[in-house]
C-alpha cells in the first residue's frame, strides 16, 4: 500500500472552514489521505460546524482547534488555505510540498440562515475534486483509462458539457467555454484542470490563448463513447452550442503543427 498523503487545512480561527475540510477529507478518502487542520489565531470548534457535519453523516470525532505553531514541525504533502487572510498570514512551513489556496466565505460572518450547510456543501464539492485530482498520478495515462475513471471524470454536468463541446469543436479556450456554458471563469478552469488530470483533455498554447482538445492518445473506445453521446444528445447541448456560435470576438486559431 502506498504511503498516505498528509494534508493540512489552514484558516484563521480553525473553528469552521478548516475543521469542515479536515473532517470531510477523512470521511471521503481515508485510504489515501491523512487530514489535519490549524489556524493562525485559533479559538475553538464552532458548535454549528459540528452540527452541520453530523447532519451530513460526517464524524466530528477528534476535531479541536490548534495553532499553526503546533504543527509547524510536521511534514505535509499539501497545505491548503481556506480564506485569503490565512493565505497572507500563513508561515512558510518547513518540509511542506505543495501550497494550494482556496477561498470560502466565513459562515460565522454570513446572515444566511443555512450559511454553515452552504459552506459545508461548497467545501465538500472541492474536497471531492481534490481527491479525484490528487489520488492518481498527475500525468495520467490515456492508454490505461478504465471505464470507471472515464465515468467518474464526467460525473458532473459542467464537465460533461465541456467534453461534448470540445468533441464537437475539436479545441476551445476558456473564454469560449465560459460564454457557451454561462459559468464563471474560475469554475470552468477548475473543471478543465480535472479533465486534464484525468488525461481526457490536453492543453496547448497558440499565441496568447490556451486551447483544450481531446488528448491525442485517448483510446478509441473513449472517443467512440464521446462521439456517440454527442450525436445522440443534440437537443441537450443545443443551447450551449448556440451561445458558442453567437459569441463575438472568438479568438483566432492557427493550424496545429501536429
Amino acid at each position: 500500500m502506498s504511503q498516505k498523503k498528509r494534508v493540512l487545512f489552514l484558516c484563521v480561527a480553525n473553528s469552521s472552514r478548516s475543521q469542515m475540510a479536515e473532517a470531510l477529507l477523512r470521511h471521503t478518502d481515508p485510504e489515501h489521505f491523512e487530514a489535519f487542520s490549524a489556524g493562525t489565531a485559533p479559538t475553538e470548534v464552532d458548535p454549528r460546524t459540528r452540527n452541520a457535519l453530523e447532519q451530513l453523516g460526517v464524524s466530528t470525532e477528534g476535531l479541536f482547534s490548534k495553532s499553526v505553531e503546533q504543527v509547524a514541525g510536521e511534514p505535509f504533502d499539501y497545505v491548503i488555505t481556506l480564506c485569503d487572510k490565512s493565505a497572507l498570514e500563513c508561515l512558510a512551513l518547513p518540509g511542506t510540498g505543495e501550497y494550494i489556496a482556496w477561498n470560502f466565505e466565513d459562515p460565522a460572518a454570513s446572515a444566511q440562515k443555512e450559511a454553515y450547510r452552504k459552506t459545508l456543501h461548497e467545501i465538500h464539492e472541492r474536497i471531492k475534486m481534490f481527491v479525484l485530482i490528487k489520488s492518481k498520478p498527475a500525468s495520467g495515462d490515456p492508454d490505461a483509462m478504465a471505464p470507471t475513471e472515464l465515468f467518474k471524470c464526467l460525473a458532473d454536468e459542467t464537465r460533461a458539457r465541456i467534453a461534448m463541446l470540445v468533441t464537437l469543436e475539436q479545441d476551445l479556450c476558456v473564454c469560449e467555454l465560459t460564454a457557451a456554458l454561462e459559468e464563471a471563469q474560475p469554475k470552468i478552469s477548475r473543471h478543465l484542470a480535472l479533465l486534464r488530470s484525468c488525461a481526457l483533455l490536453e492543453d496547448r498554447r497558440n499565441g496568447q490563448w490556451v486551447y483544450y482538445r481531446l488528448h491525442p492518445q485517448l483510446p478509441e473506445w473513449v472517443r467512440d463513447v464521446l462521439k456517440r453521446t454527442l450525436d445522440s444528445n443534440a437537443e441537450w447541448l443545443r443551447p450551449d452550442v448556440q451561445r458558442l456560435w453567437q459569441m463575438r470576438d472568438r479568438p483566432g486559431r492557427k493550424p496545429l503543427c501536429d
